[in-house]
């Protein structure tokens, strides 16, 4: 389903509570969202906070460092199709099973992920349209979405992120082999004149695995050309802002891998700024993946990357959280094509606050939940959350947590009194909603 541009509203309907379920507090029967009414259920964790982000789409935001990183990949690959406006809610099906992970994969989890009820969720990856994209009869194509995962705070997570997915498959005969080995000849010649030092792995091995179903032959050549190809993407990326040259080239490795939707699969490493870095991961498609899309006669290959952590790298963000940011001393540094680096317009102070609990006796609590309750609180006011102390009591058995929250805005200073009022909800959330005893 394609969206664009419109509001999001989720509100309360009819609020109650869930006997027996984590959240302790009242929760909507129904959500809003695009303005179509979906029910909640006890597996419903979707935040406020996590539903404002969904019409903003940063990737298409002009001058935004990541749309300028989109697009700057974007006219690496000019013959592929180019998408960018799928909308983020998914089936778990479509998330998981379709692209062959295990039904015991921790990214199934309510910790992990977010749900909307237990039948619709939040993506996780630009992986979860991939099926759909090739059952549409794309053969190449680049997908870029915001995506969604439940995780700790610190200065390189945030809950949402931005993905990149490139794909492309050929015809799995004698004509699809050699437009392949055509194409390698091709990008061979045009890295052999390019200042690039690649630090290669076999395209197949006994660790990393053709599929059985495929002609070690054509998965070797397919291997070969998404090697080719995203290292020419990634010379264009980093090249000139590292200052490549004859005497100083950009020095890739290929690393070997595993994901649940390729094989062989690898991870890519960049050498920049004195040491490596990792960039994306990618492999040869499942052939469970193709057929399920209803093209079993096509071999392939995909790859994933973060945009904010190349974006990062390139344009010297220290802070996730900035890319968020709509203070004109941020935005206002950046121009629609075009990599510059980030000057810092302020360090404002650090304000810590601790706080202890006993966790209900009867569950289990997930950092993520209390992470996700910190940001749904105190929003991007906080730097990083970190737990500093955990024990169980010998005689009762319960759990016993601290964690120390580092309230820092990235646009002005915070008054302790300010900071005070902040704690005090989180605190009062993590009673009614956690169920949690203060220390």
């Amino acid at each position: 389903m394609l969206w664009a541009g419109r509001k999001l509203t989720a509100r309360l309907t009819s609020p109650r509570c869930i006997p027996g379920a984590r959240r302790l507090i009242s929760r909507p029967s129904h959500l809003d969202i695009f303005g179509v009414r979906y029910p909640t259920d006890a597996t419903t964790n979707v935040t406020p906070a996590i539903l404002a982000k969904l019409p903003l789409r940063l990737h298409t935001v002009p001058a935004h460092p990541l749309n300028t990183l989109r697009s700057l990949i974007e006219s690496h690959f000019p013959d592929f199709s180019h998408l960018s406006s799928l909308s983020p809610l998914v089936t778990p099906y479509k998330n998981f099973d379709e692209l062959s992970f295990p039904k015991d994969h921790p990214g199934r989890a309510v910790t992990d992920s977010y749900y909307i009820n237990k039948d619709l969720m939040l993506r996780t990856h630009t992986s979860a349209h991939e099926v759909e994209v090739f059952r549409e009869g794309k053969d190449r194509f680049l997908l870029t979405a915001d995506v969604y995962r439940r995780d700790e705070i610190d200065h390189s997570h945030y809950p949402v992120f931005h993905q990149m997915e490139g794909a492309r498959i050929f015809g799995a005969d004698a004509a699809g082999l050699r437009e392949v080995k055509g194409d390698n000849e091709r990008l061979k010649g045009e890295l052999a004149m390019l200042n690039i030092v690649i630090e290669d792995v076999p395209h197949v091995s006994l660790t990393n695995p053709v599929q059985r179903t495929h002609d070690i032959e054509y998965a070797e050549a397919v291997a070969l050309n998404l090697k080719l190809s995203l290292n020419t993407l990634i010379l264009g990326l980093f090249g000139g802002v590292a200052g490549t040259s004859r005497e100083n080239p950009l020095r890739v490795r290929w690393i070997e891998a595993y994901f649940p939707f390729t094989s062989p699969s690898f991870e890519v490493e960049v050498f920049f700024q004195g040491k490596w870095l990792e960039i994306l991961g990618c492999g040869v498609v499942q052939q469970a993946t193709l057929d399920v899309a209803e093209v079993p006669n096509k071999i392939g290959w995909a790859f994933g990357l973060g945009l904010e952590r190349i974006a990062m790298i390139l344009y010297s963000i220290p802070d996730i959280r900035l890319f968020w940011s709509t203070d004109p001393r941020f935005l206002s540094q950046f121009k629609d094509g075009k990599i510059t680096t980030f000057k810092p317009y302020s360090k404002f102070p650090s304000c810590f606050k601790d706080v202890s609990f006993w966790s209900p006796k009867d569950k289990a609590l997930h950092e993520n939940d209390f992470c996700d309750l910190v940001r749904d609180v105190a929003g991007d006011i906080v730097e990083d959350v970190k737990k500093i102390d955990e024990f169980v009591h010998p005689k009762t058995g319960r759990t016993s947590t601290c964690f120390r929250i580092n309230y820092r805005s990235m646009d002005r200073s915070l008054s302790n009194d300010e900071v005070n009022a902040i704690q005090a909800q989180v605190v009062a959330r993590l009673k009614d909603q956690l169920g949690v005893e203060i220390r």
